[in-house]
């Protein structure tokens, strides 16, 4: 394959997945579901036209992590923090907490009585069938607006920084053990001293750079310290919405004259919407790859299975109960569009991809995972809909 050919092909690809989101904002359709079809659609013809294309794990991986960076940059930057705001972001922190920690056992649960493995396994593999994306829940609620765009914001971002927190909480080889609370007790104090002062760093960067090139100057900076703080097993993706936060709430956080000259707030306030237009478009394009090799990646084959498609209907259904449950009866609050924006995807490829060798299941496979995906991405579609064609009856 020649190189004019594979730029065809990649300029084909983001011309694809606009058009994709043009159809997003008129059917509420996610365009993140539209992407993996279309990854299986380009996979069958690869095959049927005998091109074979290999997608590496690693590569994905790659495509994922800064993927994830860059969406919940995005959806951090369109954050206000007011006083008034506070309950909110208590509401989305406590959902995603108690639905997590509810989700994650009754998989376990599940794993442990039908498949007869260890708690430590079953809670690894539950882990990435549980966590909420929010590479898939930020781009789709972006015409939503107001308190539930807001919340479905805080509410995906904390799923995934709790989800990885506890993913490697489980990995730990004292797990279940006392140790293994003081262990996760330092790391997270680790976690927000970390997040503090690299995010004074970066701000600070921001505020007084002034070369041609130094939005992706900053970025580096801030993939680095994010990998760094992940190779010592930190939930580092709090660095990221941290920064996100101070950028855009810098003229409130920065007090006293001491923290102006400083932080500059001035200065950032005037390149926030350049730095929030490069992140959106960033964002757009490693999102259109990584869900387009995602769905390349999927054997068809191996999903024309009833029995494949009975378990995923059961964990999605399952999933879908706990959540109705909380909101209704716990946080009594709004079902529609709540109930269905609870997707998975990026962080939970992320999240199974990280999974030792000796923990991982037969039967939790890739193509489970693929199928939760699946159903999950047109439930939130249902969810959307509802909320555009039934704005006043919102309320439970």
């Amino acid at each position: 394959m020649g190189p004019y050919t594979i730029l065809i092909g990649l300029s084909l690809a983001v011309l694809l997945s606009y058009l994709f989101d043009l159809t997003a904002r008129a059917t509420k359709v996610p365009s993140v579901l539209l992407l993996l079809l279309a990854g299986i659609a380009l996979s069958q013809a690869s095959a049927y036209w005998e091109m074979p294309i290999v997608v590496s794990p690693v590569v994905l991986q790659l495509f994922g992590i800064v993927g994830l960076i860059f969406i919940v940059l995005e959806g951090s930057l369109d954050l206000r923090l007011t006083p008034e705001k506070f309950p909110l972001v208590r509401r989305s922190f406590l959902a995603a907490l108690v639905i997590m920690l509810v989700q994650v056992g009754a998989i376990a649960a599940l794993l442990h009585a039908y498949l007869d493995v260890g708690w430590q396994s079953c809670i690894v593999n539950a882990v990435p069938l549980a966590v909420v994306s929010s590479a898939v829940a930020i781009p789709s609620v972006a015409g939503l607006g107001g308190e539930k765009q807001e919340f479905i914001i805080y509410e995906s971002t904390f799923s995934d920084i709790i989800g990885i927190m506890l993913f490697n909480f489980a990995l730990q080889d004292n797990f279940a053990q006392g140790l293994s609370v003081v262990t996760f007790g330092r790391d997270v104090i680790a976690v927000v001293v970390v997040a503090v002062l690299s995010t004074a760093l970066l701000v600070f960067l921001l505020g007084r750079l002034r070369a041609h090139v130094k939005f992706f100057l900053l970025f580096a900076f801030l993939v680095l310290i994010y990998s760094l703080a992940k190779k010592l097993h930190l939930s580092s993706l709090v660095l990221v919405l941290v920064f996100g936060l101070v950028v855009n709430n810098a003229d409130m956080l920065t007090r006293g004259a001491r923290m102006q000259r400083w932080f500059q707030p001035e200065k950032l306030a005037a390149e926030l919407q350049q730095l929030k237009s490069i992140t959106a478009e960033s964002a757009f394009l490693i999102r259109t790859f990584f869900f387009l090799m995602f769905g390349f990646s999927i054997t068809l084959s191996n999903l024309v299975s009833l029995s494949l498609l009975f378990q995923g209907v059961l964990i999605v259904a399952m999933l879908t109960f706990i959540r109705f449950l909380y909101l209704r009866y716990v946080a009594k609050t709004d079902l529609i569009p709540e109930l269905f924006i609870a997707p998975k995807g990026l962080i939970s490829v992320l999240l199974f991809y990280s999974i030792p060798q000796n923990m991982l299941i037969g039967e939790v496979s890739e193509n489970i995972l693929f199928v939760v995906i699946l159903f999950t991405g047109i439930l939130m579609m249902i969810g959307l809909m509802l909320a555009h064609r039934t704005p006043d009856m919102l309320e439970v």
